[in-house]
């Protein structure tokens, strides 16, 4: 793939800075300059972090095109691109499918380079339990990479070399579905052992990979140990469901119990999706709105609850509906959230009703009510469970990037959307990339 079989320069390497990333990110020097201490391993591994906030990536395009597609969020604004998704009418030469493809194999490229060049180096300030811990970040990160490139695009080409040359890592054919899945266990499987089992909501940790294989077990059906994973967080006095709901992100809260895994960013590193959720008078461009039938759940005193914190409208005349997860003062600092504990409870109440604990699995979705402050669920069949977690979900983790992936890992697309062609489940690789690796098959369909 293009983006991957270009080396990066040493400033982009170790930083991942936004403004690179947009004006020249196939910069080529010698790699072997980069990575060759202590010091440099560090920056590199920040870099890492900064590669998955980046706008292809955690920071907006990748959201994007979940939101755009999961039929609760509305495109107001004139480009083609977002309305492409919108329409049901992707095409390989979608900005923001590039965008977001790039960007998550940027993300893999760097880790590929920390796996293969941490281990060798010979710096006293790097001790064996920091090489460790490095590996286990970036094993955790490829990881996610790869279920992120899986839930969105099929099986992909499995990349786990670091690429020093152009002509490194050419010629490689997709893996299916199922190989892309066993890549991404490989890894939080090697990732696990390296990992303190500590407390941080921004940096990968034992924990943070207890989470990432609870949700990988549900998606891949494997219900048991979805349970296991996710009641491993749940029993942990360090994660609990923030109350009110908006407590996790309101009055400028970050790092909050609520969060297993959140991206940090900061006035020189900052979180792209404000400028497309809030309106005009708040600085933003409100290109993404929650539509009528999304605004009216969140409303819904017996649905929403409290959760009607994510929206606001504007003055009138306009009245217009917004987001507001992303709204802080500096603008763009506000975290991209991966995984929240919520997330866990349902993850947990799916596999439990999944599993016939009818009375566990009701217990847990309703700890996700309770603290939305709505009516405790009634659901007393395994069907009526799954509906009512499906809901849950949708007005739990509205501009989370969830909504869509769950649809099509529950098959339940066609029936909710009415998008009847599985052609269009997945996405389409960029024609840039097809292009210019003849491995490379595109998605039926496209």
């Amino acid at each position: 793939m293009k983006i991957k079989f270009k080396l990066i320069s040493f400033f982009l390497l170790l930083t991942g800075c936004h403004s690179f990333l947009d004006v020249q990110p196939e910069l080529q020097v010698d790699e072997a300059q980069a990575i060759t201490n202590a010091s440099t391993a560090e920056a590199a591994l920040n870099g890492l972090y900064n590669r998955l906030g980046s706008d292809g990536y955690y920071g907006s395009n990748f959201q994007s095109l979940v939101y755009l597609s999961g039929g609760d969020i509305q495109w107001t604004g004139s480009q083609g691109a977002p309305q492409e998704i919108t329409a049901r009418k992707l095409t390989a030469d979608n900005s923001y499918v590039s965008a977001a493809w790039s960007a998550i194999y940027r993300t893999i490229l760097q880790a590929n380079y920390l796996l293969e060049t941490v281990p060798t180096l010979a710096d006293p300030l790097l001790t064996a339990d920091r090489k460790n811990q490095i590996q286990g970040e970036a094993y955790a990160l490829r990881a996610l990479s790869y279920f992120d490139l899986v839930r969105g695009w099929g099986g992909v080409q499995v990349v786990l070399k670091a690429t020093r040359t152009p002509s490194d890592n050419t010629g490689i054919t997709r893996g299916s579905a199922d190989d892309t899945y066993s890549q991404v266990l490989k890894d939080l499987t090697a990732a696990e052992p390296l990992l303190s089992a500590t407390t941080n909501r921004n940096k990968v940790t034992r924990k943070t990979v207890w989470a990432l294989r609870a949700r990988y077990h549900l998606y891949r059906q494997e219900w048991d140990q979805a349970e296991t994973y996710a009641s491993k967080l749940i029993e942990d006095s360090n994660y609990k469901l923030a109350k009110p709901y908006s407590a996790f992100f309101a009055n400028n809260a970050v790092a909050t119990p609520e969060s297993v895994f959140e991206i940090a960013y900061s006035n020189s590193f900052k979180n792209g999706n404000y400028n497309w959720w809030l309106p005009p008078a708040l600085s933003g461009r409100r290109e993404w709105a929650p539509n009528d039938k999304l605004v009216a759940l969140l409303n819904d005193p017996n649905v929403g609850g409290n959760r009607k914190e994510l929206i606001a409208q504007t003055s009138p005349p306009g009245n217009l509906w917004y987001g507001k997860l992303y709204y802080r003062t500096p603008l763009g600092t506000d975290p991209a959230y991966v995984i929240r504990i919520a997330e866990l409870y349902l993850i947990r109440a799916e596999a439990r009703a999944q599993l016939g604990k009818t009375a566990a699995a009701l217990a847990d979705l309703n700890a996700v009510r309770d603290r939305a402050a709505v009516p405790a669920a009634q659901a007393a069949t395994r069907d009526a469970l799954l509906l009512a977690i499906e809901t849950e979900r949708q007005v739990e983790f509205p501009f989370e990037a969830d909504r869509w992936f769950n649809l099509i890992r529950t098959g339940r697309v066609a029936t909710v959307l009415g998008i009847t062609d599985t052609t269009k489940y997945v996405l389409p690789i960029p024609n840039s990339e097809i292009l210019a690796d003849k491995a490379l098959v595109q998605n039926q369909g496209y």
